[in-house]
Formats: C-alpha cells, structure tokens, sequence
C-alpha cells in the first residue's frame, strides 16, 4: 500500500538537546497509526515538524508526496491539525467556528454549507451548532476541534494527545468519531498518545517513541503477541534483595522493577503466583500483594524502553 507520511532521518535539536534524532517513518495511506511515548519523549516536536510548523535541523519528510520544507504550502493545504492545546473562541458558536476556518483553507463558497453540515453531522453537534462554545463541554469542544481540521478536505489528520484530560466515557466516544471518520473521510490519522488503550483500540499501526527515537513498530496485535509471556506484578518488603532472589530462576524471562513494583515476564503465569509467594517467604520476604495480567501495550513499552508509559523506571 502507498504511503502518505514519510520521514527520512528527520531530526530536531534545540542547542545541545536533541528532541527528534534520525527517525525514519513510513504510514500507509487511510490508516490509523498512533506515535505512542511519555511526555517529553519528541512526539509533539515530530508531529510539529510534519505539520511545516517547526523547519527540521537535518533529515526530512514527505507528507502526501510533497516536501515539507521544500513544499510547505502544499502540505499545509494537505493536513488538518487538533494540537493538545484548546483553541476555541468562546463568543463564536460552533458553526461560525466552522465557517471561519471553512473560508480561511479555501473552501468554495457553493459547497462550504453542505460541507459544515456534513462535519456537523459526522461529530454530531447538529443540534448545539448555533450555541456557543463556552457552553459546551470538553467532550464537545475536543470534537468541534476535529471536526474543524477536516473541513478542506485534507488527506492527513494530525491529532496530538486527542483525548487528553477528558474523562473515560468522553474519551471512548472521541475514539469512535475518529474510527468512523477514518473510514467515512478515507483519511489517514496520525495521532500521538500516552494511552496504552487508546492505541490499542485505534491504531492500525504503533511507533514506540523513546527519547527522541523510533524503538520498535508494529500493529498492536504483533507487538503483544511478540512477547510470548504474562506479567507478574508484586509489591514486596524489599526490592532488592527479592529481585537478587529470583536472578537465577530460569522461568523468569525478564524482570522489571516500575513505580515501586516487581514485574516478571513468565510463561503461564497462573501456574507460578503461588510459586513465587512460597519462594519470596522462603527467602525472608514479605509479599504485600501479587497479580497476574496478560501481554498488554504497556508491558510491550517497558520492553523495549525500560520505563512505564509515564517516564518511570
């Protein structure tokens, strides 16, 4: 399948910090692929470089078959954008929101009606469009924001951390708007996250994003499947000593230790919980709680970072 995004050892330094370092993407055309990492680790700054608004240090991209340095303004008429930011005007209702922005990218004057009808059909704030949006809440707002960065048409839709800070039930209802206009608009999605469900539930495809670097991509699917084990999860009297325990224990693939509590890789995890119990009170050690999950995102990100989704090793 063609690709619609690019990157070609695109990189960003600020001074002496490096934000982006050599990164090499490809995303197929009409897919959902999500750039998943902490904050800090360079999504932002690698979603503002495709997007024209930051001029990379080396290395470039290509969005849509145009250059994004060489090609700006075909870019920018080629991609909408929701960044984490609101930036919505309170005294305009979420119709005038459309239209302005409707007149600003160029939208013919003979089909802009039609086309804010159909955006406010496709988030359905049909029956709020004439209100304004200091009335309406983060839910709302999160969806006219989208709904505004597809009013051209654009072929790319870059939504920077969608969902940040709205509440679960709001958030799983954005997840289906953006599911549904990646198929009703043939649009590709780029988006970037620190919800490990988000990008399981929406992505196509994932970029593990560590430190301004590309770790590991895959479908959610093959990256779970890929680690062939369960988690063990115990919080213990002493760290330590329990992990210099279990070092030698040749069940144990991996061990990791993340905000305070000791994680196992193992296979057949069910088989091994009291198993492990009996060996910490063996070894002098107070287990405070024990559970077992199966292969999960976040499990797949400490894998190939190190740390929890959250920047803590």
């Amino acid at each position: 399948m063609e690709n619609i995004i690019e990157t070609y050892d695109i990189t960003k330094k600020f001074d002496d910090f490096t934000a982006v370092d050599t990164v090499n993407l490809e995303v197929e055309r009409n897919r959902v692929y999500g750039v998943l990492g902490p904050n800090g680790a360079g999504k932002t700054t690698l979603i503002s470089m495709l997007c024209t608004i930051l001029h990379p240090s080396s290395g470039t991209a290509s969005v849509n078959g145009h250059d994004i340095v060489k090609q700006a303004k075909e870019v920018r008429a080629s991609i909408g954008i929701v960044f984490q930011s609101r930036a919505l005007d309170d005294i305009l209702t979420g119709r005038e929101h459309l239209e302005m922005h409707a007149a600003l990218y160029g939208v013919p004057q003979d089909v802009r009606k039609k086309r804010i009808d159909e955006i406010l059909d496709l988030i359905d704030l049909g029956e709020k469009a004439d209100e304004f949006t200091k009335t309406y809440s983060g839910g709302m707002k999160r969806r006219l924001e989208i709904g505004r960065g597809l009013i051209h048409y654009p072929k790319v839709l870059f939504l920077d951390e969608p969902t940040l800070g709205l509440d679960p039930q709001t958030r799983e209802k954005i997840w289906e708007y953006i599911e549904d206009l990646n198929k009703r608009e043939d649009i590709t999605v780029l988006l970037t996250t620190h919800y490990m469900d988000e990008a399981d539930k929406l992505c196509d495809k994932i970029a593990i994003f560590n430190q301004g670097q590309i770790v590991k991509t895959d479908s959610p699917k093959n990256l779970k499947r890929e680690l062939k084990a369960d988690t063990i999860t115990l919080t213990v009297d002493d760290i330590d000593k329990f992990c210099k325990a279990v070092e030698d224990l040749d069940f144990i693939k991996e061990i990791f230790v993340v905000d305070h509590e000791i994680k196992l890789m193992v296979e057949r995890g069910e088989n091994l919980i009291t198993k492990m119990v009996n060996f910490a009170g063996e070894n002098g050690i107070d287990v405070k709680s024990v559970e077992l999950d199966h292969p999960n995102l976040e499990d797949v990100f400490i894998k190939y970072t190190g740390s929890s989704i959250k920047g803590e090793r």
